[in-house]
């Protein structure tokens, strides 16, 4: 029997391409992909795929944030009654904690000692602002220049932030060593092998 073939939801691209590579790496297949842009415009959307999760497989990945105490109280609040074959995932507290979380490849990858890339990401408030400063204090200055914002803008993250990111997540990251670190990546991973 071929693998499942998995529609993807994510809020953003870099989730997105999370959720390829996951699905890659525990031998499933992704197929159509939906950016929502934002957990408001994801939320918003939910309960229509938990609908299309009752014929289909499909792998939301969503942000905790800070939008509850932890990542099962908002999954109840969220979809109730999952579908049979919805898998919906939270990051705690961002999808960058889970690039993170490989902190011998994150840190080659931005070129940065390895002593100032945490060590439980999970933990971290701002994974993503946690990710950009780690740019800043590369050696790199194409890095630096990608992932960092330039003075005066008002964007959180460089212009070639999703791009750089995108490149990490597909071409160098271990979810496997990564969720040696990130309890919610190793749930995310085992919820997908028990389906393979």
């Amino acid at each position: 029997m071929p693998p499942a073939i998995f529609t993807v939801a994510a809020e953003g691209d870099v989730d997105a391409r999370i959720c390829q590579r996951i699905l890659e790496f525990v031998g499933l297949s992704s197929g159509p992909i939906y950016v929502q842009r934002g957990n408001g415009n994801l939320d918003q959307k939910l309960l229509a795929y938990n609908n299309a999760a009752r014929f289909a497989h499909w792998l939301v990945l969503r942000d905790l944030d800070y939008d509850a105490e932890c990542a099962p109280n908002l999954i109840r609040d969220l979809i109730p009654v999952p579908a049979p074959y919805m898998v919906l995932r939270l990051t705690v507290r961002s999808a960058e904690a889970w690039l993170l979380a490989d902190r011998e490849r994150i840190r080659r990858f931005l070129g940065v000692p390895e002593a100032i890339v945490p060590i439980k990401p999970d933990d971290e408030d701002h994974p993503k602002t946690t990710l950009v400063n780690l740019a800043r204090r590369s050696g790199r200055r194409s890095v630096r220049e990608d992932m960092v914002p330039g003075k005066g803008h008002s964007s959180s993250v460089g212009a070639g932030y999703t791009a750089r990111v995108t490149e990490f997540a597909m071409l160098h990251w271990r979810p496997d060593v990564a969720a040696e670190q990130s309890d919610s990546l190793s749930r995310c991973i085992k919820a997908l092998q028990e389906l393979n």
